[in-house]
């Protein structure tokens, strides 16, 4: 489960661009891998271990580096030891002192900071892609904070390869000092999140998801990298909303309701006034109110303690220009 909280949303709109406009960014040579940030999440465990066990480094002009994000947590095949790792990389956690009771993941946070970051500087990686699994049935989703050109493409791209399976796209706009989760280290960034899959468990399906969305995104980097022109066009992503809890007991504030059976893995579906999103334990049905929003991370495990059932979003149109290197 990739990071999503409560926060500013952009309505999706770039501004007005011209078709012909191009806009030139420097090669982005250097690409990160990360699994493990949540250690029970085994699809990107399993592709950084395989990575690795292939000495892959470097494809054309693309230098990679693996990294299994959080040790200890995998080894106990746990989503976290201590808190949460995906929570520790807003500017003030990884700017504050190291103690003597300072939680493990917060020093891990630190140190793939100082691995692959310094957040926010130059000497960071170029792109960084943190691998995730939910347990809701979500596809393929990119999941990246505002509005960035490079991201942009390389879900476009991702998009029109693959056709077994839905790629969408969650756009959170926070500001880059709040940026909380491990793909705000470089300089561009973005969190695969592919299911369902149970925690602790690995489906060769959605491993082949992850694979073929890591082997297009160098794919993607090779042809920029080498004066390939990307077109600029429209893709639909969806921005975070607000978070839904479950009905629970007045005087215990235990769950009273599950995932009606109709919402149960119908992520990204649009949400009705009147559809139905719970079934109380006493056989009543709890429906929608309020406008149109489509849910996503419907019954997704790691957030019974964070008390969400789901998160809504609106989709929207994302505009982007033209891309291409920039020339020396």
């Amino acid at each position: 489960m990739a990071a999503i909280e409560e926060g500013k949303v952009s309505d999706g709109l770039a501004g007005p661009l011209d078709q012909m406009e191009c806009v030139s960014f420097p090669p982005v040579n250097r690409f990160a891998i990360c699994g493990g940030t949540h250690g029970n999440e085994t699809s990107g465990v399993y592709m950084v271990r395989e990575m690795q066990k292939q000495k892959i480094e470097k494809v054309g002009s693309v230098s990679i580096t693996t990294v299994l994000s959080n040790p200890r947590a995998v080894d106990a095949c746990k989503r976290y030891t201590e808190t949460d790792l995906n929570r520790c990389f807003t500017d003030a956690l990884l700017s504050a002192p190291i103690t003597d009771s300072t939680p493990y993941e917060l020093r891990r946070a630190h140190e793939l900071n100082a691995q692959l970051g310094p957040k926010g500087s130059e000497e960071a990686v170029d792109l960084l892609c943190d691998l995730h699994n939910t347990t809701a049935n979500m596809g393929l989703c990119l999941i990246f904070y505002s509005l960035d050109w490079i991201t942009l493409h390389i879900y476009k791209y991702i998009q029109s390869k693959i056709t077994s399976v839905p790629v969408r796209a969650i756009q959170l706009d926070i500001a880059p000092s709040e940026a909380y989760s491990l793909e705000a280290v470089g300089k561009h960034g973005f969190a695969f999140e592919v299911g369902p899959q149970p925690n602790g468990v690995l489906r060769a399906d959605i491993f082949n998801m992850v694979k073929e969305g890591v082997d297009l995104t160098i794919e993607w980097l090779q042809q920029f990298n080498s004066g390939s022109t990307f077109e600029g066009g429209e893709v639909e992503a969806f921005t975070f909303a607000k978070s839904v809890d479950y009905p629970r007991d007045p005087a215990t504030s235990e769950i009273a309701a599950a995932i009606h059976p109709q919402l149960q893995d119908n992520d990204f579906k649009l949400l009705r006034p009147g559809d139905p999103i719970f079934l109380s334990f006493s056989g009543e049905t709890v429906k929608h109110e309020g406008e149109e929003l489509y849910p996503f991370f419907v019954n997704e495990c790691a957030y019974y303690e964070k008390k969400t059932a789901f998160h809504l979003a609106r989709k929207s149109t994302l505009t982007f220009p033209s891309i291409r290197v920039k020339k020396d």
